[in-house]
């Protein structure tokens, strides 16, 4: 009862805000798998231009998104009315003052049928970008179907859609009820697209911004890792352009992307090896593509460090499978995995093809045995969920200096206390 009192004024706020400030362009970031990422380039681009209000933490809940948008923040103490009122006291100052900011990059999440769509009670969108549709929260969503409606539902309510071409079905087309929609991605398919010209571990993509308000094509260059990292980058040239930057400023905000920490981050490791991070979180497609990432670069050794993807329900056995299907003895010289979903179906189906394969139940014990592995000029690729796998803390056991550490995933003190505990069951 408590908590729903304190989300309808949170709500309720926010719509009084953005009624009192209309001159604020609202872009909200939705779908499976890459809304940080996304969210994180859209800001970075348009901060060329406008000044922009994003947070750099998941406040995607009907709790924490109205303060994101408020720029207002959360209340350490959740339980005490106090610490709420303190809130709304704030609120009510957000809207009477004057705007801060001219753009706001909001993500949205959803664990549970409905939840997308609830935001569109108190939001309108601007522009609203659906990442993808892959498989998340299967224990409540059941299907990919499920899926797909929850996510397109902020298509539905926002004044302009982007929608990524390239990891949403067609079929899920005909979910989509408003006409004002565009498409993003790397295949011809988008209409917003980047077209790759080249590419280096070290420099990233060179290549041409394809868009329907350009008459040429317009080169540029951003520093990430894997052709599924280029569609958050074209999700923020589409949205630059529809905000109105110009190429040169698209062009300059590009250049200064770099990889959010954990998602497809490139760190130096010991042996003069390359490590790359991509800890964040970890599903099925997110997997797949970071594998076929680590295949493309020339290496003597590549090594997948690879641990359970939660939250599949009763697909679990199953994607775990696919992804050690996916593991090629021809291109791995070693598959280490972490978490007992892993090792029970993953770890087997990369045996089955060829693969030489080590189990562990904890990322420190993998970092310890990958750190005794690992040859000169290797690439390694890091690739899991956060809940009881934590292979940021393998990473650190193959950093080439242990300070790089702050480069990781989860290091407050917070998540240390949280990590301590659950790495003590293991001793």
């Amino acid at each position: 009862m408590f908590k729903n009192y304190i989300q309808k004024k949170l709500e309720g706020y926010v719509r009084k805000y953005l009624a009192a400030h209309p001159e604020i362009k609202l872009v909200a970031v939705g779908g499976s798998v890459g809304k940080t990422s996304t969210k994180t380039m859209i800001a970075t681009v348009l901060a060329q231009k406008y000044r922009v209000r994003m947070r750099d933490d998941n406040h995607n809940t009907h709790m924490s998104a109205p303060l994101a948008i408020l720029g207002i923040e959360y209340p350490e103490n959740i339980r005490s009315i106090f610490s709420w009122f303190g809130v709304f006291r704030a609120a009510r100052k957000r809207i009477k003052a004057s705007t801060d900011v001219d753009v706001i990059v909001q993500e949205l999440g959803t664990d549970r049928i409905g939840e997308i769509a609830h935001f569109g009670t108190y939001l309108r969108p601007n522009i609203g970008v659906v990442t993808a549709v892959t498989a998340e929260h299967m224990e409540f969503f059941q299907t990919i179907e499920n899926v797909a409606a929850e996510e397109i539902a902020l298509a539905n309510f926002s004044e302009l859609a982007l929608i990524n071409r390239d990891d949403i079905e067609g079929r899920f087309a005909e979910l989509l009820t408003d006409g004002a929609i565009n498409t993003y991605g790397t295949t011809s398919a988008a209409e917003y697209r980047f077209e790759i010209g080249d590419f280096t571990v070290d420099d990233g993509y060179k290549g041409a911004i394809i868009a329907p308000e350009f008459a040429t094509a317009v080169n540029a260059q951003v520093k990430v890792l894997g052709e599924h990292s280029l569609r958050p980058v074209t999700a923020a040239v589409a949205v630059a352009i529809k905000l109105g930057l110009s190429p040169d400023e698209i062009v300059q905000g590009l250049a200064t992307i770099h990889a959010v920490p954990g998602r497809m981050n490139v760190l130096r490791g010991v042996e003069h090896s390359t490590l790359i991070d991509d800890t964040y979180n970890s599903s099925p497609a997110a997997a797949a593509a970071a594998l076929q990432t680590l295949y493309s670069i020339q290496a003597p050794q590549r090594i997948a460090l690879l641990g359970d993807m939660n939250e599949l329900g009763t697909i679990s056995d199953v994607e775990h499978q696919k992804l050690g299907q996916l593991c090629d003895p021809n291109l791995l010289a070693w598959v280490i995995t972490v978490g007992p979903q892993s090792e029970k179906f993953l770890a087997p189906a990369a045996r089955a093809r060829g693969c030489q394969v080590k189990s562990f139940a904890n990322a420190i014990d993998a970092g310890a045995f990958a750190h005794s592995v690992i040859e000169e000029d290797a690439v390694l690729l890091a690739k899991g969920s956060q809940g009881g796998i934590f292979l940021e803390e393998a990473l650190k056991l193959l950093l080439h200096e242990t300070t790089e550490d702050r480069q990781l995933v989860r290091q407050s003190d917070a998540w240390r206390l949280e990590k301590d505990k659950h790495f003590a069951r293991f001793k």
